[in-house]
């Protein structure tokens, strides 16, 4: 996984994983989820990566437009 750069400060974020069709995300608590193609779809996916990349917004993403909209809780 590759560490979260958290450029404003205050994220839940600790790091991430991108493959493809996916990115896994790790929070603080240590949590680690699972958002691909199918679950929250492709567009938001590649949203979500391109956030995880520039280690902003992430977080507030995932909050506001994703929600619970993920593949699969995996801790």
């Amino acid at each position: 996984m590759e560490r979260y750069a958290n450029k404003g400060g205050d994220s839940g974020i600790l790091a991430f994983e991108i493959t493809a069709t996916s990115i896994t995300v790790e929070f603080k608590d240590h949590s680690l989820y699972l958002y691909d193609n199918n679950n929250p779809g492709s567009a938001i996916v590649e949203r979500m990566k391109a956030l995880a990349k520039s280690g902003q917004g992430l977080n507030s993403y995932i909050s506001t437009t994703v929600k619970k909209n993920f593949a699969e809780k995996l801790r």
